[in-house]
């Protein structure tokens, strides 16, 4: 009976949030991680689930331009900030450069840690236009490609930099 209780009187948290470039605002659960905010009540199902440990890096989004690993950040850690998923990577048609490379290159092959590679380099190219491929691949060291790709990632986040410089 205890247990039906304490399920009854779940805290929730009052958030208030900006997920790509929209605005949203409700009750979350206070133990509820942002990787399911984004995955059940967004229906912004890009980021994925896998080890739920911080290790795999296929959860990665960006909160205030920072990666983050959904997977153990809290929603309500969210609240008054910005959170860019795969989703909103792109501006309308206009796939990000990042985007296009990964496509040019086949730096995916199952896909699945895609996203994550993605929004790490993402937050890469923001704190760093200008990687060599050492800090690309010492960036990109906590998101794991299952099938092997990294050359053709690593190729990929070289191209979008030098996209960046010419825009």
């Amino acid at each position: 009976m205890k247990e039906l209780d304490a399920i009854k009187t779940q805290q929730v948290f009052e958030l208030s949030v900006t997920v790509n470039g929209k605005p949203w605002r409700g009750e979350v659960p206070i133990e509820e991680v942002l990787l399911d905010f984004l995955r059940y009540r967004l229906r912004l199902t890009g980021t994925k689930r896998s080890c739920e440990s911080e290790v795999c890096g296929a959860c990665t989004v960006l909160v205030d331009n920072r990666a983050v690993s959904s997977c153990s950040y809290l929603a309500f850690e969210s609240h008054g900030k910005s959170v860019l998923t795969i989703e909103g990577l792109a501006e309308g048609d206009k796939l990000d450069p990042l985007q296009e490379a990964f496509i040019r290159n086949v730096g995916s092959q199952c896909g699945y840690c895609t996203p994550g590679q993605i929004m790490a380099a993402k937050a890469l190219l923001l704190e760093n236009p200008s990687p060599t491929r050492e800090q690309i691949a010492q960036w990109l060291s906590g998101n794991i490609c299952r099938c092997g790709a990294y050359p053709a990632i690593a190729l990929s986040v070289l191209e979008a930099s030098a996209a960046g410089k010419k825009s």
